[in-house]
């Protein structure tokens, strides 16, 4: 087997010299893997959930390993009669041929038990050859950097390499083979018929809207949009609440956890502090008013209360930054750090007009605002986990009759729109009858207006104005303002949704 090894190894050279190094490999262990594969198929199983064809160095090697998968994959036998015939025949290993070489491998195979072993320590080289790559690209760059490429864009693309390498085992990307999708589609699948509510993405807690939307699917970017007033931050910070409350962890076959119900939640809060965003997660919590809290016109029952939900809710993995003013590349590298320390399945931004671009500052704050939501999209894609990005509507809502909000209301730029993949907008007419109010209480418009008010009091709508999976359409809410808290409509004939 050693023989073998050699002829595929690159011509020897003299390891003394200080210029040459080899890069980490170990071709015995290749060949061993792929023996006890073909001998017993079950070895690939030990190793398919982590092991790709790309790990391996040497380029028969992958051919081999890859067809191999195929075939097992399809209930087939991968033996060395039954793969030669998807193997170039003329190709050549040393004086064998690939036909020869294939035998050799089978009947030089060790244990299928230590098939793992072999598969980790071919694994574990990669990652090394990897790494290698990375920093000598790093050094390479820093030496010939271009005048226009700031530092911190090198630290920004550094970072976000070797995070795809630690979540994934490779970071060059590139193209995907269509059975790898269909599999993932497929898994996606199974999860949503296993999770609780028949779910493909993650439940907000709000059933309703998950009725309309099957939960936030993983790196979708979903825009919650509205005027000041209407209770977007409100709605952001209910669903953030639910999710991490919801959390349920479920341990993986490599140690770490993955969430089976609800999930881990990054909030930028760039307009409240953690401090106010907490009081209202209380308030809403514990029933208790906000206002009151912070006034402390609160009872002894209510501060036990208090007490009692804060200590609940020191178990909730809601992780909160308050940087205000935060560029698109910290918060990138920031999500990433509390991926890898902490875990990630959902990230909201209150909100993206309050962010800055990362190049230079522009006098265009439309190009600045572009390049925000594409880094949010890309980020969401990158990371595996739906974004919740709020924004501003312009003022023209205020100018028209009729109040409720379009995709053309979107502030600044028609990026905000196009790199969304589902675009929500929060709209209580509740807000705009009450400030319509006769002065006098004996206007005979009065009992006209009480009624009007009675009819659209502590309702909210969530108009769904864009969804890629799905309709659009508007869900009717409830919304107790003293508590900030959005909730499905008791009454179940309002839960149901108008088509647009």
């Amino acid at each position: 087997m050693n023989e073998i090894a050699r002829k595929l190894a690159p011509m020897a050279k003299d390891q003394s010299d200080p210029q040459y190094r080899e890069a980490p490999n170990n071709l015995e262990a290749e060949q061993a893997l792929l023996g006890a594969i073909l001998v017993n198929n079950d070895a690939f199983y030990r190793v398919s959930d982590f092991l790709k064809p790309v790990h391996l160095l040497e380029p028969l090697h992958r051919r081999i390993f890859e067809v191999a998968g195929d075939i097992i994959r399809m209930g087939k036998t991968a033996n060395p009669v039954t793969i030669k015939t998807f193997l170039k025949a003329d190709d050549k290993v040393g004086d064998m041929t690939v036909a020869q070489y294939l035998a050799r491998l089978a009947a030089e195979a060790v244990s299928i038990i230590n098939a793992e072993d072999y598969g980790r320590a071919i694994y574990d080289l990669a990652l090394r050859r990897s790494l290698i790559t990375i920093g000598e690209d790093m050094v390479n760059i820093a030496y010939d950097a271009p005048l226009d490429m700031p530092p911190q864009s090198q630290i920004e693309d550094a970072e976000r390499r070797l995070f795809e390498l630690a979540e994934t085992g490779r970071y060059d990307g590139g193209f995907q083979a269509f059975n790898d999708a269909v599999a993932l589609a497929i898994d996606m699948a199974g999860q949503a018929f296993e999770r609780d509510g028949s779910l493909s993405g993650i439940s907000t807690g709000i059933h309703s809207l998950d009725a309309r939307m099957g939960g936030l699917q993983r790196s979708d970017l979903i825009v919650l949009a509205g005027r000041p007033g209407m209770g977007k931050t409100s709605l952001a910070t209910n669903i953030a609440y639910n999710i991490a409350a919801a959390y349920e962890p479920e341990v993986q076959a490599d140690g770490s956890f993955k969430a089976r119900n609800g999930g881990v939640v990054g909030f930028y809060s760039l307009e409240m502090s953690s401090e106010q965003l907490a009081t209202r997660i209380i308030s809403e919590q514990t029933e208790v008013s906000s206002s009151k809290i912070r006034r402390g016109e609160i009872s002894e029952a209510d501060f036990e209360k208090l007490v009692a939900c804060s200590q609940m809710m020191q178990k909730v993995p809601l992780y909160i930054d308050q940087t205000g003013g935060i560029s698109i590349a910290q918060l990138s590298a920031r999500a990433r750090r509390l991926k890898r320390q902490r875990g990630l399945d959902c990230l909201v931004v209150d909100y993206i007009q309050l962010m800055t671009g990362s190049g230079k500052s522009s006098d265009n704050r439309v190009q600045e605002i572009t390049q925000i939501t594409t880094g949010l999209k890309a980020l969401g894609k990158e990371l595996n986990v739906p974004i919740i990005a709020l924004s501003q509507l312009s003022r023209q809502v205020e100018n028209r009759e009729d109040k409720r909000p379009q995709l053309s209301d979107l502030r600044e730029s028609g990026s905000i729109e196009q790199d969304a993949d589902v675009v929500l907008f929060v709209f209580r007419e509740e807000y705009y009858v009450k400030n319509m109010e006769p002065r006098d209480e004996f206007d005979p418009k009065y009992e006209e207006w009480k009624m009007q008010f009675e009819k659209v009091k502590g309702t909210a709508d969530v108009i769904i104005a864009k969804q890629r999976h799905g309709p659009t359409g508007t869900v009717k809410l409830a919304f107790q303002a003293e508590f900030t808290r959005f909730t499905d409509l008791a009454d179940p004939s309002f839960t149901q949704y108008e088509e647009h």
